[in-house]
This record gives structure tokens, sequence and C-alpha cells, in this order.
């Protein structure tokens, strides 16, 4: 009889999960500074034209997002077919805009006030009456920067 046993070469250390809690926080930590919420559902359909001069926007400047369109299928039962402005979250007439607008501008830093641009996300198929009277408003809302939201592309895509 030997007082020294063999040491069986088959087994493995123990994983050490010393550190698990640190690469846990870690990831959190990364995925919660690199996320980017949503903004509001998008209550109408929304099919870009193409356009062939497109800019990106700043990102320093402050932008308020109107969208128009028909709405979803989701909402169609219950606001109709006709074209829908969306603001936020919520469908709101023409007329009402102007006080979405005020109501903005008077949140932003005074510095920023003037730099603000009303960004217009518009279906390929809304009627321009809709966007005329939105543009209407804007206009009595001294929102004068409008940028018109596009996809690149030849702009003869377009026609039907």
């Amino acid at each position: 009889m030997s007082k020294f046993k063999k040491k069986k070469s088959g087994d493995l250390p123990a994983v050490s999960t010393a550190s698990l809690p640190d690469i846990v926080f870690m990831l959190l930590f990364f995925f919660m500074t690199v996320t980017v919420m949503k903004d509001s559902d998008l209550m109408v359909d929304n099919v870009m034209p193409y356009a062939t001069e497109v800019q990106k926007l700043d990102k320093k400047d402050p932008v308020m997002y109107i969208y128009a369109g028909k709405p979803t299928s989701k909402y169609s039962k219950k606001f109709g077919t006709s074209d829908k402005v969306q603001i936020n979250d919520k469908f709101v007439s023409p007329s009402e805009i102007k006080d979405f607008v005020l109501e903005y501008q008077s949140g932003l830093r005074q510095e920023l006030q003037d730099r603000f641009i009303t960004a217009l996300k518009v279906d390929q198929d809304t009627n321009m009456g809709i966007i005329t009277d939105v543009k209407e408003e804007l206009r009595d809302a001294n929102a004068l920067k409008i940028n018109y939201i596009t996809k690149e592309g030849d702009a003869l895509q377009n026609v039907k």
C-alpha cells in the first residue's frame, strides 16, 4: 500500500465565478448607454418618397417630428381611412399643430429655440392639401425651418 495517491488526469478544475457580477454590470451599463429609446409609436402608414438631393440633419439641433398619412390597419377602424396628422402619440387636426409647436419650443433652452427644426415625415400617397394646412399652421407658429424626410434614390421612382 502506498501513502500517496496518483492524481487523476481527467478532472477539470472548477470554473471561478468571482468576476461574473462585474461582467454582468459592465454589460448592463454598456447597453444602458448605447440604447436609444423610441419616441413614439407610428400610427400612420409611412412610405417615404425618394429624392436625389438628400442631407442628414445635424444631431445638435432640436427636431420635432410631424407624421402624415393614412392610419395603419390597427387604427383605421377607429379613425377612418382619410389622411391624418400625428404628433407624438396622438392624431391632431392641422389647427392644433400651432399649440404643439409653441409648447415644444417653450420647453427648449433659450439658445436652442432659434435653431428649432420641424421635420415632416409624410407618406408618398398623402393628399397635398393636408400638408399645405400643416405648413400654414407652422408659419403661424413661426416655425419656419421645415425639413421633409425622404429616402435617397431616383425621384422618378415616386411616379406610379
